[in-house]
C-alpha cells in the first residue's frame, strides 16, 4: 500500500475530525466550488451585444492583428487567414466556425481527482494570486522582491484554504532563483505542497514542455492518459494593442497539441492600451482572443479554451492602471455577455491598485470579485492575495480576500432561498407570536449552527469587546492566522516513488541548463 493510499484511507478518529475542520487553525468552509444560481448582469442590449460583436469582427476583417510568431502565421495562413507580413486578418465566416468548435465547458483534472474543477457553465472557480514580482507582510513592513521562501508559503496558503480551487501561476516571484531554472523549483514546490490544478507559463518551449512532464509525472499518467483530457493549463496574455508575440503564441500552441487547457486574456486598459470608451476596449480585447482562439482550433479542434478579461481604465492624471472600478466592473459584466454570444467560458480577476491591504484594497478587490460573480465568470484569477495592481503578494491580503470568497460561497447555496414549509417556517411564528422571541424555540434550536455564515476573519463583538481583546485590526489578524497556518500545514499526500521521479526531473533538467535566458 502506497504512502498515498495509507493516507487517503484514514478518515476517523481525531485525524478525520482534522480533515472536516481543514485543520485547528480557522473553521473554514469544505471545498465545493460554487454553482452561480443567480441571472447575469447584462448593461447591454442585444442590439448593444451585436454591435460590440461587429466592431471585433470588423478589427479581424480591415486593421487585423499582428502575428509575430512565424510558425503561427504560417498555420493560419493555411487555414485562409489573409496574411501580409505579420498582419493576419480573417473573415467572420472563418472566426465563428472554428469558435464553434471550442467546447462551452470542460473539466481541468489535477493529480488528485477529487480536486477536479469544471470551468464553464454556471461554475465558479477561484484560483491564488499569481506573478508579483514583489512580496509584503506585516512583520516585514515594507515591499520586498520574492523569494522561494515566500513563494512557498503562499502555496500553503493556496492548499489550506478550499476557497481556493486553482493554483495559477507562482503566486510570488521566487527572484532569489535563477529565472533558467525557476519554474523547476516552482513546479515541484507546487506539485508537492498542493494538490490543486494548476498552471503552465507559456514563456519559451523549455517551460511549457518541462512543466507538462511534471504535471504527467505527479498524475502517475502515460502520455496517452495525460493527452486524454485536461490535467492543468496555460494563460496567454496579448500585447495590446492588436498583438500577440512569439513565446505566448510558442506556448499556446504547444499546450493545444498536448490537448490542455488555455485562457486568453488581453490586458486592454482604457485609456492607453484601448480606447477610451468602454465598449471599444472589450470589442478590442475580443479581436485580440478570438484569434488565438481559432489558431487553437485550427490546431486541434475542439480544444479548451476559455476568453480572459483583463479590460479596466488608467487614472487619466497619472497613467497608473485602476482596478475594481465602476468601469472594469461594466467592462467584465459586457464581457461576460459576449462569452455567453460566443458560446466559451470566460475568465476575470480579483484586483486592486491599492499598496497595502486596507480599506481601499478590499472594496476595490470586493467590486472586482463580485463583478466576476455578476458577469458569469467561471474562473478568477488571483481571487486572494493581490495588491499594487499585480505588484506585490501579500499573505495577509490572501486571508482577507478569503473571507469574502466564502461570504459568496455561501451567498449561491441554494438554501439562503429555500422557500418551503420550514423555511416559510409559519409554526415557529404561531409559536412565538407576538410576544416572545426566537432564539430558543426549536426550530431555531435545530438549525443555528448552519443558519447563517460564520466568518473566520471577521470581528463581531462590539468595540469594547474588542478593545478588551486588544483591539487588533483585521490585516493583523489576517498575519496571526497566516503565520499559524503555514507553521501547522501538512502537505497533501505524495506517492514516494512519484516524488523521487520528480526531483529526478528536475535535477536532469538543472543539468541540462533549464531554459535559456540572456543573462
Amino acid at each position: 500500500m502506497t504512502e498515498q493510499t495509507k493516507r487517503r484511507t484514514r478518515g476517523g478518529g481525531r485525524a478525520g475530525a482534522k480533515n472536516r475542520r481543514g485543520t485547528a487553525v480557522i473553521e473554514q468552509m469544505p471545498w465545493a466550488p460554487p454553482v452561480n444560481i443567480d441571472r447575469p448582469v447584462e448593461p447591454l442590449t442585444p442590439e448593444g451585444v451585436a454591435a460590440v460583436h461587429d466592431g471585433a469582427m470588423r478589427i479581424l476583417e480591415e486593421i487585423g492583428i499582428e502575428i509575430l510568431n512565424a510558425e503561427a502565421l504560417e498555420v493560419l495562413r493555411k487555414a485562409g487567414a489573409t496574411v501580409s507580413g505579420e498582419n493576419v486578418r480573417m473573415g467572420r465566416e472563418m472566426v465563428m466556425e472554428y469558435v464553434a468548435l471550442a467546447p462551452s465547458e470542460f473539466t481541468l483534472t489535477p493529480r488528485n481527482p477529487d480536486r477536479a474543477i469544471t470551468i464553464g457553465g454556471r461554475n465558479l472557480v477561484f484560483g491564488n494570486v499569481s506573478s508579483p514580482p514583489n512580496y509584503w507582510d506585516m512583520a516585514l513592513g515594507r515591499k520586498v522582491p520574492g523569494t522561494r521562501a515566500q513563494c512557498q508559503d503562499l502555496l500553503k496558503l493556496t492548499q489550506y484554504f478550499n476557497c481556493i480551487h486553482f493554483a495559477g501561476g507562482y503566486p510570488v516571484e521566487p527572484v532569489d532563483i535563477h529565472a533558467s531554472v525557476r519554474h523547476l523549483d516552482v513546479l515541484y514546490d507546487k506539485l508537492t505542497l498542493t494538490d490543486k490544478a494548476m498552471h503552465a507559463y507559456s514563456l519559451g518551449r523549455e517551460r511549457v514542455e518541462d512543466v507538462m512532464e511534471m504535471v504527467r509525472i505527479s498524475g502517475g499518467w502515460t502520455d496517452e492518459e495525460f493527452e486524454a483530457s485536461p490535467k492543468m493549463y496555460t494563460n496567454i496574455n496579448s500585447t495590446s494593442p492588436l498583438k500577440h508575440d512569439i513565446p505566448m503564441l510558442d506556448g499556446w500552441m504547444r499546450i493545444a497539441r498536448r490537448n490542455q487547457a488555455m485562457v486568453v486574456t488581453p490586458f486592454t486598459l482604457a485609456g492607453a492600451m484601448a480606447p477610451v470608451t468602454m465598449s471599444g476596449a472589450v470589442a478590442q480585447s475580443l479581436a485580440e482572443a478570438l484569434i488565438a482562439v481559432v489558431l487553437a482550433q485550427i490546431i486541434r479542434p475542439g480544444s479548451c479554451v476559455a476568453i480572459g478579461t483583463f479590460t479596466s481604465n488608467v487614472d487619466m492624471k497619472t497613467g497608473a492602471p485602476a482596478f475594481g472600478t465602476p468601469e472594469y466592473m461594466r467592462a467584465t459584466q459586457m464581457t461576460g455577455q459576449l462569452c455567453r454570444f460566443y458560446g466559451l467560458p470566460m475568465r476575470s480577476s480579483g484586483v486592486c491598485a491599492a499598496n497595502v491591504p486596507d480599506g481601499q484594497a478590499m472594496w476595490e478587490t470586493s467590486n472586482s470579485l463580485w463583478a466576476a460573480v455578476q458577469s458569469g465568470t467561471n474562473m478568477v484569477y488571483h481571487a486572494a492575495g493581490w495588491l499594487e495592481g499585480g505588484l506585490i503578494a501579500s499573505p495577509e491580503k490572501f486571508i482577507m480576500d478569503c473571507e469574502i470568497l466564502q461570504q459568496i460561497q455561501r451567498y449561491m447555496q441554494p438554501e439562503i432561498c429555500a422557500t418551503g414549509p420550514d423555511e416559510i417556517a409559519l409554526d415557529a411564528i404561531k409559536s412565538v407570536g407576538n410576544q416572545g422571541h426566537f432564539f430558543g424555540i426549536q426550530h431555531t434550536q435545530d438549525r443555528y449552527t448552519t443558519a447563517f455564515y460564520q466568518p473566520f476573519l471577521s470581528d463581531w463583538t462590539n468595540y469594547e469587546g474588542w478593545e478588551v481583546a486588544g483591539g487588533i485590526w483585521t490585516p493583523e489578524r489576517a498575519h496571526h492566522m497566516f503565520r499559524d497556518i503555514v507553521n501547522s500545514f501538512e502537505p497533501p499526500a505524495m506517492d514516494a516513488a512519484i516524488r523521487e521521479e520528480l526531483a529526478e526531473f528536475v535535477a536532469r533538467r538543472k543539468a541540462e541548463g533549464g531554459a535559456p535566458t540572456d543573462f
